[in-house]
């Protein structure tokens, strides 16, 4: 979810700290969680949507189509 996370955040111009406000988080949650170090729960990952002014099917939107970019499956296998 990182790459989704950090695109739409970009892409909206907002500041990590400006997100994890908004989203009722730490103020270092979001450099953790867009560099891949931590494995977030559901209701953070809502909270992050929410943060980032989007719905949290819109973020999973998006993370699957950076999943289908890569070339991963959709279903976890080969």
């Amino acid at each position: 979810m990182a790459i989704a996370v950090r695109e739409l955040r970009v892409r909206k111009s907002l500041k990590q700290e400006e997100v994890c406000e908004a989203a009722g988080l730490g103020r270092n949650y979001l450099t953790t969680l867009e560099s891949g170090r931590t494995n977030p729960s559901f209701e953070a990952m809502v909270r992050v949507a929410r943060g980032l002014g989007v719905s949290f099917t819109e973020l999973a939107r998006v993370y699957e189509e950076r999943l289908d970019e890569a070339g991963v499956p959709a279903n976890g296998s080969g």
